[in-house]
């Protein structure tokens, strides 16, 4: 799969296809999206939301869970704020998501089907990885959504000014809801 990938591409750039997709790497609308890796957000949310390329900036997780005030969102929230003129982040859950109702002893067992030695898991335990919180997804997408949100509000090294809101997309039609305006 990985070669039919390439091949495209090598055929992409040959043709100049990237051309209609030049943009600088500001966003134009000033804006970043915290959303889900699902796949079937790829070209939904973008059109749902009337986004061309350049628009905004896209962080995609599993869930599009901020679970970690110093990890990697709140990182690119904040370059995307001091680097690049982001004024406005919406956090976007969506409906029907596979991080719904996850947890971490699943994944665990799952790991060991695997031929990740139980061994490994134990020692990361013992170096201080909460699995429990590292792995867990969420009961309610609306919930998540908030609390995401409140972890950005809180944050001391977010402005004020920048406005944060929360919102869940149907993942069959695009349409959205307001969680946390």
């Amino acid at each position: 799969m990985i070669e039919e990938i390439l091949e495209y591409n090598k055929k992409f750039v040959e043709e100049k296809k990237y051309e209609e997709y030049k943009t600088s790497k500001y966003p134009d609308k000033k804006i970043a999206i915290i959303t889900c890796m699902d796949t079937r957000l790829t070209q939904l949310l973008p059109a749902a939301l009337g986004l061309k390329n350049g628009d905004v900036k896209i962080i995609k997780n599993a869930g599009g869970v901020v679970s970690h005030a110093f990890g990697s969102v709140v990182r690119s929230v904040l370059v995307g704020i001091f680097e690049l003129g982001i004024e406005e982040v919406m956090v976007i859950g969506h409906t029907d998501c596979g991080v719904q109702h996850i947890n971490s002893e699943m994944m665990i067992e799952k790991m060991k089907e695997r031929g990740i030695d139980g061994d490994k898991i134990d020692l990361i335990r013992h170096c201080g990885v909460d699995f429990d919180t590292w792995l867990e997804g969420f009961d309610c997408v609306e919930n998540s959504v908030k609390d995401s949100v409140d972890m950005l509000r809180k944050h001391p090294l977010i402005p004020k000014d920048v406005k944060i809101s929360g919102y869940v997309m149907d993942s069959v039609t695009g349409e959205l809801s307001i969680v946390v305006p």
